[in-house]
């Protein structure tokens, strides 16, 4: 039971690691427009895509946890 819980909670710290993503590339995102202003679409369309991206490995981190907590071995 114990082994489940760290389990679970290792599957939902992937939440954690998505946000640092996003906010390293939201910050990197705004540079880039600051330095190049003409470009600001195209940054703003790979920025989305890679939030996208970030975003759903949180939540398959978080579907893991849960699967981990209702489905017991």
């Amino acid at each position: 039971m114990n082994l489940l819980a760290i389990g679970a909670a290792i599957a939902a710290l992937t939440g954690i690691g998505a946000g640092i993503g996003i906010g390293i590339a939201t910050g990197k995102a705004v540079e880039a427009v600051s330095r190049q202003p003409e470009a600001g679409g195209r940054i703003m369309q790979l920025l989305l895509l890679g939030g996208a991206l970030a975003e759903a490995t949180a939540i398959y981190g978080l579907l893991v946890a849960i699967m981990l907590i209702i489905f017991r071995p």
